[in-house]
């Protein structure tokens, strides 16, 4: 209780800017990630007027090339390419489905009063945010921004702008943030539950969490070694991915050579096929939980759900290669890991299976967080699904570097795991404010975004299909992409949609902080712990400290007085 005290007495930037409190922290996280989500979106917004008009001025923008007279010069295109990816994945979807959801519903959602570790999640947060200004700041270095692709393939990053030397600094940092967080997830989980919740009590959303947790943990330090020895190639002289007798721009580089560009790509590949895990993961989580809520009923198969999530983050170990198949690495390797990557979307299938079959035989209520949550599912499995020619490693040839993989990936992140954050935002908005936000709007982001976002990537995996580069500043002077170049046409106006599409969903979030319903603690009726704290809860979270007398979707239950047993009421 003095704690609880103590708190009320500290001055604004102690409880507000730097915070130890979890719930600060992932609402920092929250915003921070949708700052950076939105800006990296802009940035495609102007690389995509390059792809439907090619060589004509850019609207609005063209001062910023006055050189060019106003057109998009190959250089900047290059940038935006970079930028947008490394934004998009390390400062936008990572630090919203980790940072802000797992912060703040993690340890409500176990009966924990906090983490176990505050300052170091404080910690976390602020380390991540040096790496996003640093990663912003690198666009006002000399030459620009990094360049090389969100990859940052030597020995092409090795020779770049100096932005790629901010780029690497920028993921140190980033990937610092992500291994103290980890460590403070696991710790949280395996320690603080409350008294009655065992493992196979937590909710699925946890449990999703404390996957993510050990994958951050165990994939990002080779990463994080491989961005140290890449700088030094860049500032120290020492050549780790450049080859000898490498020649750029018709002379020799002065290097002592020796080192292997493909040994950069096992490194980044062996953190980034787990990091679509720790995208995914997440938002799987999410959308059991507001699935469950939403249908009146149990989850279909919880102990299936849970097995599948932990050998999928096991097997997202064992996959990264299928990314190299163009390496020249011989027949058994390519077909080892051709296998690895057929055997792991079983899990991902079990657990679309279970979540399909939970909505059967539902009451389901149809608002703003199912619709969301229900749309994930179809775009996720298109995602898979479109995933398995790459798998293969002789459909792989044809596909790779293709607008097809784009589309793909695309379909697993964008429509997939953003659909599964909104859907948390708008499910959980009231335990943040005590308000709820509003259904109409809601509904109006919504349904245009599901349009546009399939306006947007469906025509790229037929676009991809027709032999088209990812990685082509004017598609128009290739014979073969003339005839597709309309498709490029409707992606862009999809994209420029898909942003006015996202105004209901500004206004509604900003406008609700303040004005919008009132409700009570548990609005939504659901069973999970973190409903039973204060909206928005205290320091401490919990008037009393929780106990658990149940599994954690007990909706319907035959001779129950309601249609929900919460966890955390004993049986009457």
């Amino acid at each position: 209780m003095s704690d609880h005290n103590h708190e009320h007495h500290l001055p604004f930037w102690r409880k507000y800017i730097f915070s130890v409190d979890h719930k600060v922290i992932g609402i920092q996280y929250g915003l921070t990630a949708l700052t950076f989500l939105f800006f990296g979106f802009c940035l495609i917004m102007m690389l995509r007027w390059q792809l439907a008009f090619p060589g004509k001025e850019v609207p609005g923008f063209g001062w910023l090339f006055k050189n060019s007279g106003g057109i998009m010069p190959p250089e900047f295109y290059n940038q935006l390419g970079a930028m947008h990816g490394t934004i998009m994945v390390f400062l936008g979807v990572v630090p919203l489905a980790v940072g802000a959801f797992g912060n703040y519903l993690m340890p409500l959602q176990i009966g924990a009063p906090d983490m176990a570790f505050p300052k170091l999640n404080m910690m976390s947060y602020w380390v991540n945010l040096v790496g996003g200004v640093l990663m912003l700041a690198s666009f006002f270095a000399p030459g620009g921004a990094a360049s090389s692709g969100w990859t940052s393939y030597p020995p092409l990053s090795v020779i770049a702008t100096t932005g790629q030397t901010m780029w690497l600094l920028s993921m140190v940092f980033l990937i610092t943030s992500s291994l103290l967080g980890s460590i403070n997830f696991i710790t949280t989980i395996v320690l603080m539950r409350a008294k009655g919740l065992s493992f196979m009590k937590m909710p699925f959303f946890v449990w999703a969490q404390f996957i993510t947790a050990f994958l951050l943990l165990l994939a990002f330090p080779p990463l994080e070694g491989a961005a140290i020895l890449q700088l030094m190639d860049r500032v120290a002289g020492t050549s780790f991915f450049l080859p000898t007798g490498l020649v750029v721009g018709g002379e020799a580089l002065a290097v002592s050579g020796g080192g292997n560009a493909i040994l950069w790509q096992h490194l980044f590949w062996f953190l980034a096929h787990p990091e679509v895990y720790v995208l995914i993961l997440p938002a799987m989580g999410i959308v059991a939980e507001i699935i469950a809520c939403n249908t009146r009923k149990p989850l279909y198969g919880y102990r299936s759900l849970v097995y599948a999530a932990l050998f999928l983050g096991f097997m997202s170990f064992v996959v990264w290669a299928h990314h190299m198949f163009l390496t020249g690495m011989g027949t058994f390797m390519s077909n080892f890991f051709m296998v690895t990557t057929m055997i792991i979307s079983i899990p991902s299938i079990i657990i679309l299976t279970v979540l399909i079959i939970s909505l059967w035989g539902g009451s389901i209520r149809f608002n703003v967080p199912t619709l969301f949550a229900v749309a994930f599912l179809p775009m996720f499995g298109l995602g898979g699904l479109t995933g398995l020619p790459l798998g293969f490693n002789a459909t792989d040839i044809h596909l790779h570097d293709t607008y097809y993989v784009i589309g793909h990936f695309h379909y697993v992140v964008a429509p997939g795991t953003i659909f599964a954050l909104f859907a948390g935002i708008y499910h959980w908005f009231p335990k943040l404010t005590g308000r709820q936000m509003n259904s109409f709007l809601g509904k109006l982001h919504f349904w245009p975004s599901l349009l546009f976002m399939n306006g947007i990537f469906m025509p790229m995996l037929a676009y991809g299909a027709a032999g088209v580069s990812r990685r082509l500043y004017d598609p128009t002077v290739y014979a073969h992409a003339q005839p597709v170049q309309w498709m490029n046409v409707v992606m862009s106006i999809s994209a420029w949609s898909l942003a006015v599409a996202q105004l209901p969903f500004i206004i509604n979030f900003f406008y609700s902080i303040f004005k919008g319903k009132k409700v009570q603690e548990n609005p939504w009726e659901a069973t999970t712990l973190e409903w039973a704290a204060p909206s928005p809860p205290p320091h401490g979270n919990f008037a009393t400290e929780p106990v658990v007398y149940r599994g954690p979707y007990e909706y319907s239950v035959p001779g129950a007085p309601k249609d929900f047993s919460p966890q955390f009421q004993k049986e009457s």
